[in-house]
């Protein structure tokens, strides 16, 4: 459990409570059922308009990532690489194989495969990073989601606050009706510009981080793949064990 992740999320919502009550406001005017459903229901519409219907399904499990990311593997990775370049350095290529068939990595697996394959070098480099390629492009149609609702749910609280104000206009001879109006105006204007820049956008920049370093290490790993099939220098491959450590 990411529990920075955890503690933001309830400062952000403490800080707009505490706001409001230290305003002298009542918790229960934050809460409107009419405002919840134009911001909520109009962001999420407008996200599947735009969106594949398989990026937004991917997009939502992404969310787990941000409390619960995934563990850091560069040090598993740094001693699988250091293993793949003794192994083909003193027994050859083919005794790859067991690494390939032991790994529940596809990338790595495709990988290993490609080089006990005999593939010529430059291909196995085009195809990897094509490979990649896809794998990046899927992720990152999948975070957009994210960034998309903050972008769209602060204009659609705006839509709620002119429908709200409708509701005013439409009721000013009956003053018992004008309060109502007038909250969902307001509170449809928290929701949106709330919802995209206490949630949204930091779930969009928290999981952006997560995809960017799985294709960091995907990268990495092309380059040592590269590097074993062409019979590089070791000093090589360190430097990119290196590179891949850098951070920690």
């Amino acid at each position: 459990m990411d529990w920075a992740s955890v503690a933001g999320v309830l400062l952000a919502l403490a800080g707009i409570v505490i706001g409001q009550a230290l305003e002298g406001g009542k918790l229960s005017s934050l809460f409107q059922p009419a405002a919840f459903a134009i911001v909520v229901v109009g962001t999420v519409g407008a996200v599947l308009l735009q969106s594949r219907y398989a990026s937004f399904k991917r997009g939502l499990r992404m969310l787990a990532l941000v409390f619960t990311p995934p563990p850091d593997t560069r040090l598993a990775l740094a001693r699988e690489i250091n293993a793949w370049s003794l192994s083909a350095r003193r027994d050859g290529l083919l005794s790859l194989e067991r690494y390939m068939l032991a790994s529940k990595d596809p990338f790595i697996t495709k990988g290993l495969r490609l080089i006990v394959d005999g593939i010529n070098p430059d291909k196995l480099r085009q195809i990897l990073d094509a490979e990649i390629t896809v794998y990046e492009t899927e992720e990152r149609l999948a975070v957009r989601i994210w960034e998309s609702a903050a972008g769209y749910s602060p204009t659609i609280g705006i839509l709620g606050a002119v429908l709200g104000l409708i509701h005013v206009m439409e009721n000013l001879t009956d003053p018992n009706k004008l309060g109502a109006g007038i909250a969902v105006a307001f509170v449809s204007t928290v929701y949106g510009v709330g919802l995209a820049n206490l949630l949204f956008y930091p779930i969009a920049n928290k999981l952006k981080a997560v995809v960017t370093q799985a294709v960091f290490q995907q990268e990495i790993a092309a380059a040592v793949f590269y590097d074993i099939a062409t019979g590089d220098h070791t000093r090589v491959i360190d430097e990119r064990v290196a590179t891949l450590m850098q951070g920690r």
